[in-house]
């Protein structure tokens, strides 16, 4: 339980991103109970793999639903009667 508060208190990383995302819809006790079992998880699957610990990154989430968050976004601009018109940069 200790080490998932702490991951929590962690700056740009998976695990405190997942623990925040949880811990707003369901509370700081399930959000620590459902990182502790990731951090079990993961041990688990680099102990047995015998492969190196690999960081998603905070914004793991964000990246996997990048079409629907732009989609979602556009939406709700047009609906307060805004134009929205799209260029993707290169950075």
């Amino acid at each position: 339980m200790e080490c998932a508060r702490a991951t929590a208190r962690t700056k740009n990383t998976y695990l405190s991103a997942k623990y925040y995302r949880i811990a707003k819809r369901r509370g700081a006790n399930r959000a620590s109970v459902a990182v502790r079992r990731t951090i079990l998880e993961r041990i688990d699957y680099i102990l047995t793999r015998k492969e190196p610990y690999r960081e998603l990154g905070a914004d793991y989430w964000d990246r996997q639903r990048e079409a629907s968050l732009v989609r979602q976004t556009v939406k709700r601009l047009e609906g307060v009667a805004y134009e929205v018109k799209l260029e993707k940069t290169s950075a």
